[in-house]
């Protein structure tokens, strides 16, 4: 069975978590925007307080951190300090052959803890919480990185 095929089952549990990451990477900056547009504040650009069709009626203090939006924003970075490194780590441990209920523990591991880590973020429960989710997200990277490391270096 080729390693990059839909007949593998730990390259479709890899695709399936990929996507779900990815989509949550790319709709994150989407919540940005409908929370900026909603409150119609937290708005980083000097040109973005100007009147326009989206924003007909500048307000003052529209430049102004606004923590509604700013959460979100937050919410971003740290999938951007995440989600890229699972990307990576995912594909390299999938070229590794694992077997495949490790595979799904390690991908959907990973998966299920980011989830937790969004819902904990964005309902601003306490550090220790969010701290926790991310601690369970970066677990399955880690073991994943290690694996493959143990995998090269025997070859």
């Amino acid at each position: 069975m080729a390693l990059l095929s839909l007949d593998n089952p730990v390259f479709v549990t890899y695709l399936i978590a990929a996507a779900i990451m990815l989509l949550k990477l790319m709709l994150q900056p989407w919540m940005t925007v409908f929370r900026m547009m909603e409150v119609r504040a937290g708005f980083r650009s000097p040109e973005d307080a100007k009147k326009s069709p989206l924003n007909p009626m500048p307000g003052p203090g529209q430049l102004e951190p606004n923590e509604y939006v700013e959460r979100s924003r937050r919410m971003n970075l740290n999938d951007l300090e995440s989600i890229p490194g699972f990307l990576v780590a995912g594909f390299l441990f999938v070229l590794t052959g694992p077997p495949v209920i490790l595979a799904q523990v390690l991908l959907w591991g990973y998966v299920i803890a980011r989830a937790a880590h969004f819902i904990a973020y964005s309902t601003a429960q306490l550090h220790d919480i969010r701290a926790t989710c991310w601690t369970l997200s970066s677990l399955p990277v880690i073991a994943m990185a290690v694996y493959i490391l143990v995998r090269g270096l025997s070859a």
